[in-house]
């Protein structure tokens, strides 16, 4: 029986119909409350929970994002169901964590993560083909290390206690959640604090947003759903497996739009978006860098967080720290164009993936 599923799950349909859901979803989540053309971000979710815990001085961007929570204990469902969990880690930490700092800091100068760069496709905003052109640019340089034998290395098996670690803070943030939800006219709720205006305090109702997450972390775990993968097989082998769900997640979230007036095409006053072509194009280039240096999107780096890989885990730490950095040392951008300190974070965040690729290669015998 597990092994028919997992020959279905591993099928091209399987792959098509996950980004067909993540893409009806996300439109979905967005008619019910999420800011627009986000209806599942990972890094713009990510740096909410970062306000909410007091990480950072954003006051529009303060919640505790139920997708977040449900994406990775979805996988760890998946993971346990399927007997995938495999408690790892210690491949690189401290470089893992880096890259995701830094890639969340491509990601917030784009405003977005590779899943909001294809919703806003979707929903009509041409800004993101700048950032699409951005994240493949960069996938590709990290092909180009990939060639010359770019390795952070295999984790090692670990205790149980370690592949829980991550999966039971989510589960103590859905606590948090549950024990001080948002008090009316409040920014805090005891230990959390919650935007009153701005893409924090919109939010689709916490049990749907909960419900969507499980849904898809455990389906996108099943099928090794993963943006950065789909371009980098393309590019690397000529594989369309993976991209045709990235293909098959924009088509069905444009459908959806269209069908509840969401689509609005443009450049100009985007949802939580701004017109800066080149700041759009060179900050999803360093998060696409990013992402191929550590071997997942953002989504992906969840998913196998939830199946017990510590170094998916550190990544995901580094991108909520690097939320704080963006946010409280004036990297991020906003509607009005990138913050003021931008070009120094990209400049620093390219100049380091590229040491990093550089200086993690394995030297070939023979």
């Amino acid at each position: 029986m597990r092994r028919s599923a997992r020959n279905v799950f591993s099928s091209k349909g399987a792959v098509i119909g996950v980004g067909m859901v993540i893409g009806v979803v996300a439109a979905v989540l967005q008619k019910l409350g999420n800011p627009g053309n986000m209806g599942v971000c990972v890094a713009c979710f990510e740096r909410d929970i970062a306000g909410a815990l007091g990480l950072h001085n954003a006051a529009g961007a303060r919640y505790v994002r139920p997708e977040i929570i449900g994406l990775t204990l979805g996988a760890t469902a998946a993971a346990l169901i399927f007997r995938e969990f495999r408690p790892r880690g210690g491949s690189a930490p401290i470089v893992r964590f880096a890259l995701g700092a830094f890639a969340m800091i491509g990601a917030l100068v784009f405003l977005g993560c590779p899943w909001r760069a294809l919703l806003r496709l979707a929903g009509g905003d041409g800004n993101a083909v700048a950032g699409l052109l951005g994240l493949v640019s960069g996938i590709w340089v990290g092909t180009l290390f990939f060639r010359s034998g770019y390795n952070l290395g295999r984790g090692a098996p670990a205790r149980a206690v370690a592949g829980w670690m991550f999966p039971a803070l989510m589960a103590g943030l859905l606590t948090l959640r549950l024990v001080c939800p948002p008090v009316e006219g409040a920014e805090r709720s005891a230990v959390l604090l919650y935007s009153l205006q701005g893409p924090g305090a919109m939010r689709a109702p916490a049990a749907v947003a909960l419900g969507a997450g499980l849904l898809i972390g455990f389906l996108a775990q099943r099928t090794r759903f993963c943006t950065m993968g789909a371009f980098r097989d393309l590019l690397l082998f000529r594989q369309m497996h993976l991209l045709s769900g990235v293909i098959a997640l924009v088509v069905a979230a444009c459908l959806v739009n269209l069908v509840t007036g969401q689509f609005h095409p443009g450049f100009n006053n985007q949802p939580v978006a701004h017109s800066f072509a080149l700041w759009n194009f060179a900050g999803m280039a360093l998060a696409g860098l990013a992402f191929a240096l550590a071997g997942g999107c953002p989504g992906r780096q969840l998913f196998m967080s939830g199946e017990g890989d510590g170094d998916a885990a550190v990544f995901v730490v580094g991108m909520i720290a690097g939320a704080a950095f963006a946010h409280n040392f004036g990297l991020a951008s906003s509607p009005a164009g990138p913050g003021p300190h931008a070009a120094a974070g990209l400049s620093a965040g390219l100049l380091i993936c590229l040491v990093i690729g550089l200086s993690m290669r394995q030297r070939r015998t023979g």
